[in-house]
């Protein structure tokens, strides 16, 4: 009878240590977990001294160039070593960026080119590592891609309304002038007539606005070598004018809303509805 249960008690002992070896094999064999890998876009947003910018996908700074206003590539032959494009077929776009906001664009070369709002994006060679900035406003041309832009910088030819080319004091000739247009690259205008944060020609029934529409726009973000503080806002019979050293801002209907186009600068004659730069003096009291 002992005999019988120092056996039943082996038997159970030895069902006890293959049950928990059981359990520890199983253990070992369970699917383990699959963590889903981060995912990577071709363009993100990342934070650098110069805020929020866009990047690649290994987060390399992209930037616009002035020179490109009406959308086309200028940036050719030796540019392109200090500059290279941004290329990319069906860009992946990280949350927050909007796809109708971007393109691409044929370059004269053949080569695509990825376009945000119409600007064509770039590298800037010397830029060494992730989060560099250091293409921002090279040769006062070159300034860092950004979403929030509500103004950009154009450098171009200006053409007037009769065909004729302009330099920057209005008097006919060739010459690139740099000047203020909003985030699609529409030129930006002030009235000669106006005076500090005082609209003289909207009517109060904005019945001449087609001809002279006022800017408006929210303030957010401006290329480095402006001044936000000099940007603020005017009530125009119930509407939020954006001003410019107390200069209210406009856009010239005959535009088109094109981007790149400066058909104001010469209506009704050259200088009375001048572009509006940095160096703008202050509008008078």
């Amino acid at each position: 009878m002992k005999a019988k249960n120092l056996f039943n008690s082996i038997f159970v002992m030895g069902c006890l240590a293959v049950a928990g070896w059981s359990c520890s094999s199983d253990d070992d064999d369970a699917t383990p977990v699959v963590v889903p890998p981060t995912p990577t876009f071709d363009i993100s947003q990342k934070s650098t001294s110069l805020g929020n910018v866009l990047t690649d996908q290994k987060g390399r700074t992209l930037y616009f160039f002035t020179k490109d206003a009406n959308g086309t590539s200028t940036c050719t032959g030796g540019c392109l070593d200090a500059w290279p494009i941004f290329t990319v077929a069906s860009p992946r776009l990280d949350t927050g960026l909007v796809a109708s906001d971007f393109a691409s664009i044929t370059r004269a070369d053949g080569k695509s080119q990825v376009t945000f709002k119409g600007w064509p994006l770039y590298y800037f060679a010397s830029d060494a590592v992730a989060g560099d900035v250091k293409g921002e406003n090279v040769n006062n041309v070159w300034v860092v891609a950004k979403k929030s832009y509500s103004l950009m910088l154009a450098n171009t030819q200006l053409v007037g309304n009769d065909g004729k080319n302009y330099k920057a004091d209005y008097t006919e000739g060739i010459a690139d002038t740099q000047y203020f247009v909003d985030a699609n690259g529409r030129t930006l205008y002030a009235f000669n007539k106006d005076k500090k944060n005082k609209n003289n020609y909207t009517k109060s029934d904005f019945s001449n606005d087609a001809t002279w529409p006022i800017w408006v726009s929210d303030l957010k973000d401006f290329p480095s070598t402006l001044d936000k503080s000099q940007f603020s806002t005017i009530d125009v019979f119930g509407k939020k004018q954006v001003t410019y050293k107390g200069w209210p801002l406009y856009y010239f209907g005959p535009d088109n809303a094109t981007r790149g186009l400066t058909k104001g600068v010469s209506v009704p004659t050259p200088g009375v509805w001048p572009i509006v730069q940095k160096t703008t003096a202050a509008a008078p009291e």
